[in-house]
This record gives structure tokens, sequence and C-alpha cells, in this order.
């Protein structure tokens, strides 16, 4: 009867989980170039009471054994890095990757971080950064004084100074593409970081070896779907409710067995 209680136990603990997930996601169903995530489970290990296949004293095997699981649990959180709704803002600076790849940025320690929101604005120095001040790897700088500022599909970005009608060129928006994008390790701040699971980036131009195009002007909205979020909501809270039940009809149970 305890072996109920604590498989329950674990069913609660992954309903709580899913739980977690969903509500980051909808906490940031406003957030630029946010991939929602999707919980991973998996079944516990099995007590085997007979083993399958088993050889009885007739000389006879088992077609099937009698094994008992213990429960589920959280293995991993996946990001779906599906492309998001494009918003169009009419600013120069506002890229959106249409395709696979990230902008790459240079962290203050040094490390290069790589992000797919690309609301990017200039700094004192006219330096592109993003909205924490993250300069673009390698780093574009526009005058102070540019006039009209265009960035190209393919990521040239390009001004022209008062006087001139010549446009002269900045610099190009470099892209960067993970073989598994669902390794990269999130830090927060719209930013991830490669890791192991990741594999090496794969530097390069827009429209190049498989990487997007860049859309000057538009933002990617976050790909949450919140309908499809709150279902997966009311299904973590039913489960949560089952499992919960379990606990207390076992309870019962001992309660009953108690008392005899």
């Amino acid at each position: 009867m305890m072996r109920a209680l604590y498989i329950a136990k674990t069913g609660m603990d992954a309903s709580q989980f899913q739980l977690d997930v969903v509500s980051n996601n909808l906490a940031n169903v406003n957030t630029i170039g946010f991939k929602r995530s999707r919980g991973v489970f998996e079944e516990l290990y099995y007590q085997t009471l007979r083993q399958p296949g088993g050889q009885l004293a007739n000389g006879s095997t088992l077609p099937s054994g009698l094994q008992i699981g213990t429960g589920a649990a959280a293995v991993a959180s996946t990001r779906i890095h599906a492309q998001g709704i494009p918003s169009q803002t009419g600013q120069p600076l506002d890229m959106q990757i249409d395709g696979n790849g990230f902008f790459r940025v240079l962290l203050p320690n040094g490390t290069t971080a790589y992000t797919r929101d690309g609301e990017f604005q200039r700094n004192s120095n006219g330096d592109v950064v993003t909205a924490m001040g993250y300069p673009l790897n390698p780093n574009i700088n526009i005058p102070n004084n540019a006039l009209q500022i265009t960035v190209s599909t393919a990521g040239v970005v390009q001004y022209t100074l008062p006087g001139a009608t010549a446009p002269q060129t900045a610099g190009t928006v470099q892209l960067t593409t993970f073989i598994n994008p669902q390794g990269l390790e999130s830090t927060g701040g719209n930013l991830y970081l490669q890791t192991a699971a990741s594999g090496d980036p794969q530097d390069g131009d827009p429209q190049t070896d498989s990487r997007g195009a860049i859309k000057s002007g538009f933002l990617e909205l976050s790909n949450v779907n919140v309908t499809e979020e709150l279902v997966n909501m009311i299904t973590a809270q039913r489960s949560f409710e089952m499992n919960s039940r379990a606990v207390t009809t076992a309870d019962q149970m001992l309660q009953k067995l108690s008392n005899l």
C-alpha cells in the first residue's frame, strides 16, 4: 500500500514541474524572440516480481511477467525553436531573423552569447547594442550624424552622411547556427550560451549555409501559443488532482487496515 503513496507523489512532482514550465511560457508571452519550452518526462524503474519469459516448474515459460512501476519523473525541458510571428516596427535597427540562426553578442566578461532578440539600438558611442547594452559581435558602429540607416536581407548595415549621396557601409550582421539548438544553455536576458550538447557554433553571413535572412524594421514575437499553454495548464492541474486523489485513497485504505 505504501508503494501507491510514493508513486502518486512522483506524479504530483511531475505535474508541478509541468505547471512551472507552462507558467514560464505564459510569463514570457510578450518577450521578443522568446522560445517556449516543453517538459520531458520518463517512467521510473520497475520492480520485477516475475521475470517475463521466466521458466516454470513444468518447463514452460511465462508469456508475460509481473512488473510494478514506481512512477514518473521530469528529465529535461526542451526549447521549441519554431519561428515567431513578425511584428513591424519601422525602426531600421529592429531586426528579425527569417529562418535559422542567432545574433551574436559580446558580454562584458568577453563571452560570446547568442540571441533571437533583434531589438537593437545605438549607444553613446554609436555602437549597435542590445537593450542591455551588449554590442554585436563583430561590432558595428554608426556615426551619430548618420541620416539614414538601412539593413539589407544579407545583413549589410549602411548609412548616409550629411552632404553625401553614396551610402557608407558600417559592417555586416553575422548569424550563428548550431547543429542542436535545444542544447544551448538559457541564461536569462534573452541570451543563450554554447554547451557541449549544442555543438560548435557555425558563424557566417545571413542567407548562407541555411542561415536565415535579416528583415529590418521587424521584430520576432514570442512563439508561445496562449491557447495551447492554457490547455497544458489544465492538463497539469487535472493530473495533479488525480495523483492527490490516489494519495487520499491509499491513505483511506491504510486507515481501514489499521482499524482491523
